[in-house]
């Protein structure tokens, strides 16, 4: 534990959510949802709007359609986010060597060892500069703990949000965890807070009570050991600036049930091949292929195959997949498929897919077809996605509100531009195409003050314990991934 609250952890405003409003002017003070918009699909974020009504990350769709059935449902748009989010990084990377993101929308910063701060007050001003930066660089708020460890940090941008600043000053920890429920501890779940609970635990001072013994005969040793530590506001976590991925994976879930054999490994090889792509863009290899299949009641499978050495081929991926494909039984019929690549290195091992390579070329060679002549080229056929971007020959940009019975709905506006209004058109129109998201803030002219010292820090409303104008404190969402919301790409 440090003598000063040098951790700081920023944790995004409903991330998604507020990317949705800022990028859409008509949506800005209204409920907005975001996630997958299929049977299946569940939220991954809610705007502060949509959660008076009840709404939070990880609902089922269908339910939050029945607690706000007037919000706004937009599918996400992932590229879109990282963009901000790589942003967003910069500006931590600029107060510190030492960022350990966690997700998206949230990061650990050690400011001490960017020399950022070194005791309460240039803490403070570190974490007001920073919310003043994301505000001018982005167009969107974040919240700021600063604490002396890692998981005070973390519940200080908790009790901060929506877009505060909390710090907690050393030596008041016991007093502030001591009345907190014991779910505000990390690792502690809805089962380790039911098994508590039903021993009389229910808050922090009460774990500390209850002795470390106790809570070793009640949860095990591991888990009573570390929670006895959290309760005493002990966390010796270091800022990790690089956390290192253990596997690359890529799933699906279906809208409904695959019974068709031939259509599951047809998907298997898409997903295979996706994840490739995938691996490929981190410049990595793996050498253990998994197979992931969810089945029609629920029951989940996973089989993996260990290869020589690591890989970057598709073709091998594919293969290895397909091989553990026959080793399931789908014939019920299956709800999500998964394809994933663990055992990662830096480097491939060339003769792997010696093999492969010899397969795909055994065999007569086919001839080249020949090229039609005056073939009418067929029209290109768009999936016109709720939220998207698009962009008409005449109307210019714009995002798709709505499609179905041939049509689809669109609003033209952008982030700079005052509410748009709304046109119908059918889904083959020509002058309609999908287009790349606007940035929300015109990027600014070097010299304009952001992240420079001798600049005037702006006023920031909800430092220290004001939380800003609305008083609900939920976590923003964490990126989920395309199969967890319902999303197909």
């Amino acid at each position: 534990m440090r003598n000063a609250p040098t951790i700081l952890h920023l944790d995004m405003d409903a991330f998604f959510a507020q990317a949705e409003q800022a990028s859409k002017p008509s949506l800005r003070g209204k409920a907005v949802v975001v996630g997958g918009l299929g049977p299946r699909g569940v939220v991954a974020t809610a705007s502060y709007e949509a959660r008076v009504f009840g709404v939070h990350s990880a609902m089922p769709m269908a339910q939050a359609r029945r607690r706000a059935p007037n919000a706004a449902y937009l599918v996400p748009r992932f590229a879109f986010y990282r963009s901000i989010s790589e942003q967003v990084m910069g500006l931590l990377r600029e107060l510190s060597p030492l960022v350990e993101p966690l997700s998206l929308d949230e990061a650990f910063v050690d400011l001490d060892a960017g020399g950022a701060a070194w005791d309460s007050d240039s803490a403070r001003l570190a974490g007001i500069r920073l919310r003043a930066d994301i505000r001018a660089v982005t167009g969107l708020t974040g919240s700021v703990g600063l604490a002396s460890c890692k998981m005070l940090a973390k519940i200080a941008s908790e009790q901060a949000k929506p877009d505060g600043l909390v710090l907690i000053e050393p030596g008041t920890e016991r007093a502030l965890l001591g009345p907190l429920p014991v779910r505000t501890l990390p690792g502690v779940g809805p089962a380790t807070g039911d098994h508590l609970r039903r021993a009389g635990i229910t808050t922090i001072d009460e774990i500390a009570e209850a002795g470390e013994d106790e809570l070793v005969r009640l949860l095990g040793k591991a888990h009573g050991h570390a929670l006895y530590a959290m309760a005493l506001a002990r966390d010796d976590r270091p800022v990790v600036a690089e956390r290192e991925a253990k596997s690359v994976s890529v799933e699906d879930t279906y809208d409904v049930d695959i019974h068709d054999r031939v259509r599951v490994e047809l998907e298997v090889q898409r997903l295979a091949d996706r994840c490739v792509r995938r691996l490929r863009e981190t410049g990595l290899s793996g050498r253990t292929i998994v197979l992931k299949v969810r089945r029609y009641d629920f029951s989940t499978l996973t089989r993996s195959e260990t290869l020589r050495g690591p890989t970057d081929d598709p073709a091998v991926v594919r293969e290895a997949a397909a091989r553990l494909l026959d080793s399931v039984d789908t014939t019920g019929g299956v709800r999500l498929l998964g394809v994933g690549v663990s055992g990662l290195a830096d480097f491939t091992q060339e003769d792997l897919f010696a093999q492969a390579a010899e397969e795909r070329t055994d065999g007569p060679e086919e001839e080249p077809a020949e090229e039609p002549v005056g073939e009418v080229p067929v029209p290109v056929e768009h999936q016109w996605r709720p939220g998207h971007d698009v962009r008409h020959a005449e109307l210019g940009h714009g995002w798709v509100q709505g499609s179905g019975l041939g049509r689809v709905t669109v609003r033209f506006e952008t982030p700079e531009s005052e509410p748009g209004r709304v046109r119908t058109f059918r889904t083959d129109d020509p002058g309609l195409e999908p287009a790349q998201p606007l940035p929300l803030v015109r990027r600014r002219p070097e010299g304009d003050g952001v992240g420079d010292e001798s600049a005037s820090v702006p006023p920031v409303p909800g430092l220290v314990s004001d939380a800003g104008p609305l008083p609900e404190s939920e976590s923003s969402a964490r990126e989920l991934s395309a199969e967890r919301i319902g999303y197909t790409e």
